[in-house]
C-alpha cells in the first residue's frame, strides 16, 4: 500500500544547501579536469613516443585508469595510502581519484587527436626553424585541442556525476554529501535526491551548452 506523503515545501527549504554542495561539486569536477588534462597530454606524448621507457608506463596508467571502476580508484586514494601511514582528506581523495580517472581517458582522446594531425603541419614548423618543443606548443598543441574539445565536454560531465562517490569516503560538503547529510535529519529522501537529481541535470546540460558556445565562438573558421 502507497502512503508516502510528499512534503515539497519542506525539501525545498534547503535549496540553498544543495546550491552550495553544487558549488563544491563544480569546483572539484573542474580541478580534476586541469589535473587530469595536464597529465593527460603527458600521457598522450608517451603513449606515442618510440622509446619503451616513455611508452610503458604512460600505458600502465592509462590501463589502469580505463580498467579499473572509479570507486577503486578514490578508494586506494583514501583508504590505500592510509594504509602506508599517507592520510588525505576525503575532498582530496575524491579529487585525487577523478584526476586520475580522467589523466587516462583524456590520454586517449588526445592522442586520438595527435593521430589525426598531419606530419606535415610539424615537418613545415621545423622547416620554418622552429624547434621540436615550440613547434609542438604552437603548432600541434592548438589544432589537438580543436579536435579534442568535444570529447572532452564529456569527460567534464563524467568528471561531475563521477563526484557524487565522494560520500563513500565520508565526503559531505558536495552536492551528494549535503544531500546525505540532510536526508538523514529529516528523512525526506524521494523529494531531496529528486531535487539533487535536477541540479546535475541542470549542472551537466549549462555545460554541454556552454561547451558548445565556446567551440561556435572559437572554431568557426
Amino acid at each position: 500500500m502507497f502512503d508516502y506523503t510528499f512534503q515539497w515545501r519542506q525539501a525545498l527549504r534547503y535549496v540553498p544547501d544543495l546550491m552550495d554542495g553544487a558549488l563544491v561539486t563544480l569546483q572539484i569536477a573542474v580541478l580534476s579536469m586541469l589535473i587530469g588534462g595536464a597529465i593527460g597530454i603527458v600521457l598522450a606524448v608517451g603513449r606515442t613516443a618510440q622509446s619503451p621507457w616513455a611508452r610503458w608506463p604512460a600505458t600502465a596508467w592509462v590501463e589502469l585508469a580505463r580498467n579499473t571502476p572509479a570507486l577503486f580508484q578514490i578508494y586506494m586514494a583514501h583508504f590505500g595510502l592510509g594504509s602506508f601511514g599517507i592520510y588525505i582528506s576525503p575532498y582530496a581523495a575524491l579529487l585525487g581519484g577523478i584526476a586520475f580517472n580522467n589523466a587516462g581517458y583524456l590520454a586517449e582522446t588526445f592522442r586520438g587527436a595527435l593521430r589525426a594531425i598531419p606530419e606535415t603541419q610539424t615537418r613545415a614548423a621545423r622547416s620554418l626553424g622552429m624547434p621540436p618543443i615550440q613547434a609542438f606548443r604552437l603548432i600541434v598543441v592548438p589544432q589537438m585541442f580543436r579536435i579534442a574539445f568535444l570529447p572532452t565536454t564529456n569527460q567534464m560531465v563524467w568528471a561531475i556525476l563521477m563526484t557524487s562517490l565522494g560520500v563513500t569516503v565520508g565526503l559531505s560538503t558536495d552536492l551528494t554529501g549535503v544531500t546525505q547529510d540532510i536526508n538523514a535529519r529529516t528523512f525526506r529522501t524521494f523529494e531531496l535526491f529528486a531535487l539533487a537529481a535536477v541540479f546535475y541535470y541542470v549542472i551537466a546540460k549549462v555545460v554541454m551548452l556552454g561547451a558548445r558556445l565556446l567551440a561556435w565562438r572559437l572554431f568557426r573558421y
